[in-house]
């Protein structure tokens, strides 16, 4: 009992946050998913307050909407899709030079790792594919050193995981991610920045096509 009290106390508003953040980024709750202050109130076994803080910092990142139930995690929006993307090729490729010309042997380290063990995974599940690309990339964020161009990033890619399926899914896609990954590390390494740059925008050029090519077929079916 006493181990339960424990665990009640430590679920504030921030803790509470924190898990469905991670619930909705992982897919747990799917777009349309209603998000109660009673019903979570009642799964932590705390007051409505904390909840209601925690929802509303979700709604600030955008991770909830206002709907007619309440709040829930947002639809897709076509056109809200493509401008993210839009961003995400010039902010990657920024990110990418900047990450040539700054980066550690830490960072080298971190990269290699990452790539090697995304290699080893065997028949990788969606989501799976989704978190690994999402951490190696945030490593690379990282070592650009440029904690606003790093913030912004974060912020966009937390936008996409509405979206149903992964373009790392589509046909082979996921191998040649992996073939473009250790062929960025390696201009980063060597501080080919321009190189980097170059790398970077081809990589998310060919994911908004394929988000595109995914929007059509969902649109057409």
């Amino acid at each position: 009992m006493a181990e339960s009290t424990e665990v009640s106390a430590r679920m504030d508003g921030d803790a509470i946050f924190r898990i469905l953040r991670n619930e909705i980024l992982s897919g747990v709750h799917p777009p349309g998913t209603a998000l109660r202050e009673v019903v979570v109130s009642e799964r932590f076994g705390v007051s409505r307050t904390p909840v209601r803080e925690a929802l509303s910092r979700l709604q600030h990142e955008r991770l909830l909407e206002r709907a007619a139930r309440g709040l829930q995690v947002p639809q897709i929006d076509p056109q809200e899709v493509i401008q993210i993307y839009d961003l995400r090729v010039m902010l990657e490729e920024e990110a990418a030079g900047q990450a040539a010309l700054n980066r550690g042997t830490a960072d080298l380290m971190r990269l290699e790792a990452l790539l090697e063990r995304d290699r080893a995974v065997v028949d990788p599940d969606d989501n799976t594919k989704v978190t690994n690309n999402l951490e190696f990339h945030t490593t690379l964020w990282a070592a650009a050193r440029n904690p606003i161009l790093m913030d912004l990033l974060q912020r966009l890619s937390t936008h996409l995981i509405h979206t149903p399926r992964s373009t790392l899914s589509v046909g082979n896609r996921w191998q040649e991610v992996l073939g473009e990954h250790d062929a960025l590390i390696r201009a980063v390494a060597e501080r080919r920045a321009d190189d980097a740059r170059s790398m970077a925008r081809a990589h998310m050029e060919t994911a908004r096509a394929l988000r595109l090519q995914l929007l059509r077929t969902s649109a057409a079916g």
